[in-house]
């Protein structure tokens, strides 16, 4: 008979992880009991996708604001930092603003506007339309700010993130500048050392700053690089892809990861006989169109995975095939007519327009995705993905 499903996804639900615990042999016990339990098979390429958290947890990789405040003092030497870029968000910046402040006498705190780098608006576009503010060239001081756009709160956390960093860096007993702009040099007028915090944009801060003559250049990427004082680290991210953990604690980006990809592959070959991928992802790289918040806070979807999902997809446009190569045909004809052709289809279709509308994106960055959409981010409970057939096509 031939099959009636494509691609399906599960959340896949198992125990709750703590440091030390073996990660790899709690997955793959997770993984063969759901196919029992489900009365489904594991075939080849299906994919299992990890919470990066669950692995964090279980590598015990934390570090606490005392850590982020001793390197900071250790790097920028008691000088007045430049904290510049940085999102607006409560879990992923508040701890580390407290810690950067605790290592320092005073911060110059530098907003992008009218937006974050992931799209929390401060205000919209529209208000400095009106306002007759560019953005691009235009750095306003926080008491100009204020008399143009007033006090304004995030529409989905009821938060004024301006007061609210404030109070957060003087809660650490430092003092506190606020001000907006687009451009890394501006904050040059304030300080020459200067921690950038955005994300994706972070190499392009840092040439900038060091091409304009600052004396401190260093990201979020550089601090709690190595481990300081036995905390954890992330030697390739710092202290992008962290998360609040507890009010003096942050969890970090997972490190070192691949060696638990590959070691769940081998695990489930060794039980199964077949090869399924594995792959740790974090925030999906998708955009919200009413909030306009963009997901990806971390520097990157999947930090570790496994050989098979290298790349990106080889796909045709079925309705392109439809509509153009065989709109003649119908039924049957037409069917066996595209099943021909994509058996038959060349292994790199880049530049081919039957391949035009196809998603031309990395296949960590989709599943990841697709992961994050399935797992949540709160109380589902399923910190594990298991996708079946997502390599397939219409002949299969």
């Amino acid at each position: 008979m031939e099959r009636a499903v494509g691609t399906v996804v599960r959340g896949l639900r198992g125990p709750i992880v703590n440091e030390g615990d073996q990660l790899v042999d709690i997955i793959v016990d997770v993984v063969l009991n759901a196919a029992e339990s489900e009365g489904y098979d594991i075939q080849e390429k299906d994919i299992i996708a990890i919470t990066e958290s669950v692995v964090a947890r279980a590598q015990g990789n934390y570090a606490t604001l005392d850590h982020i405040a001793t390197d900071i003092k250790d790097k920028f030497k008691g000088e007045t930092v430049g904290v510049i870029f940085p999102i607006l968000s409560r879990n992923r910046f508040s701890n580390l603003l407290r810690g950067i402040a605790r290592g320092t006498s005073k911060v110059v705190l530098m907003l992008s506007y009218p937006s974050d780098e992931v799209g929390n608006h401060l205000v919209s576009i529209d208000e400095l339309d009106e306002k007759g503010i560019n953005p691009w060239s235009d750095v306003l001081t926080e008491d100009t700010f204020r008399e143009h756009f007033g006090y304004k709160v995030h529409p989905f956390t009821g938060v004024d993130y301006i007061e609210y960093y404030k109070e957060l860096v003087q809660s650490e007993g430092a003092d506190v500048e606020v001000i907006f702009s687009n451009q890394a040099t501006s904050i040059l007028s304030h300080t020459e050392h200067v921690l950038a915090c955005d994300i994706h944009s972070r190499f392009r801060t840092k040439r900038l700053l060091t091409k304009a003559g600052a004396k401190t250049v260093l990201g979020l990427d550089d601090i709690l690089s190595e481990s300081i004082d036995g905390s954890g680290f992330n030697a390739s991210y710092g202290l992008l892809g962290s998360n609040k953990a507890t009010e003096e604690t942050v969890k970090l980006f997972p490190d070192g990861a691949q060696p638990i990809v590959d070691g769940i592959q081998e695990k489930v070959k060794a039980a199964t006989g077949k090869t399924i991928e594995v792959m740790i992802y974090g925030d999906g790289a998708f955009k919200d169109p009413v909030g306009q918040i963009w997901e990806l806070a971390d520097p990157v979807v999947s930090p570790a995975y496994t050989k098979g999902l290298e790349g990106t997809p080889n796909e045709i446009k079925l309705k392109y095939l439809a509509d153009n190569n065989f709109s003649h045909l119908r039924g049957d004809e037409l069917k066996a007519a595209i099943s021909e052709h994509i058996m038959n289809k060349e292994d790199d279709l880049v530049g081919q327009m039957e391949s035009q509308g196809t998603t031309p994106r990395r296949l960590t960055d989709l599943i990841g995705s697709l992961a994050d959409l399935t797992s949540g981010s709160g109380d589902k409970g399923t910190p594990f993905v298991y996708i079946q057939g997502y390599f397939d096509n219409f002949t299969s």
